[in-house]
């Protein structure tokens, strides 16, 4: 119950300040704004703004030096999904049970609607730098979380990432390559989270290591989550038709190593998540209970 209660809390605590980052304008291109908050605000898990901030908790921060950190993220994971489902990448007609971005607005504004995320992003995050920057210390940190930020979000991190998923379509590829894919598609945002978070906390060196591993674990987790759920899943639950791998040829963790492996595969990122966190003893029991969360989606 506490776990629970803990997600819808955050939740709409990122929910709330997404609304009012991406205010809607009456400007001439006031469109934009429409397509900018028709992703951004259409629901989701926030998976990883709930990181950020749970990782906070753990270290003793304070959420609002945090809070612009995790909705930037959720910006970047939201341009990321409507450049992800357009045409010319995985042609995806729904998305949360609702008519992917350009579906709605169209190839061109859904794409400019991207970019204008990512730019929201950083702009977000650069005033927060200007309004709170109490010390030096406290400025290293953020300009340290902000560099991790871009990094995974970039040509190193999830950019990267898709352009080996793009590369890879109908081909066999190695499970080595796979995971080297994912852990740079899906992983990189998920372990920008947790470490951004934990840098601008002041995480010592031990801590830092111990949800870097968590981060890269439960990353991995996801993605072999959503794997089995593009087999398994119910369109009521995942918002999103079974079998668009598949169809697209798109080498997977169940296309790879067989449904049966994925799901023991899946079994054991998890176990090294939960693992990862002993040091933290009782105090790391809600980022458990999130990775077996992740694990379990959809269920």
């Amino acid at each position: 119950m506490e776990f629970r209660t803990k997600i819808k809390t955050w939740t709409r605590m990122v929910e709330e300040a997404l609304d009012h980052y991406a205010a809607e304008e009456d400007l001439p291109e006031k469109t934009l704004y429409k397509a900018m908050r028709y992703s951004l605000l259409s629901g989701g898990k926030r998976i990883r703004p709930v990181l950020s901030l749970a990782v906070c908790e753990l270290l003793g921060g304070d959420y609002k030096r945090v809070l612009p950190y995790a909705c930037a993220l959720e910006m970047i994971h939201a341009y990321s999904l409507i450049h992800d489902d357009l045409p010319c990448m995985d042609n995806d007609d729904f998305r949360r049970g609702k008519p992917t971005n350009h579906k709605v607005f169209g190839e061109a504004i859904a794409v400019l609607a991207g970019d204008a995320l990512l730019n929201k992003a950083f702009e977000v995050m650069l005033d927060d730098v200007e309004k709170d920057a109490s010390s030096l210390e406290l400025l290293k940190r953020k300009i340290k979380a902000m560099s991790i930020i871009a990094g995974y979000a970039g040509s190193h991190g999830m950019v990267g990432g898709q352009v080996v998923d793009l590369e890879s379509s109908g081909r066999e590829i190695s499970g080595e390559l796979l995971t080297y894919m994912h852990s740079r598609k899906t992983a990189a945002l998920i372990k920008a989270a947790v470490i951004s978070s934990a840098l601008i906390c002041g995480a010592n060196e031990e801590d830092l290591k111990a949800l870097e591993e968590y981060s890269e674990e439960i990353g991995v987790a996801f993605q072999i989550k959503d794997d089995i759920l593009d087999v398994e899943g119910e369109f009521e639950k995942t918002g999103k038709a079974a079998g668009r791998d598949a169809k697209l040829e798109k080498p997977t963790f169940v296309s790879v190593y067989g449904l049966k492996k994925a799901k023991e595969m899946l079994s054991e990122v998890t176990e090294k998540a939960l693992c990862s966190l002993d040091r933290f003893g009782e105090k790391g029991s809600f980022l458990r209970q999130l990775a077996i969360y992740i694990s379990s989606r959809g269920e």
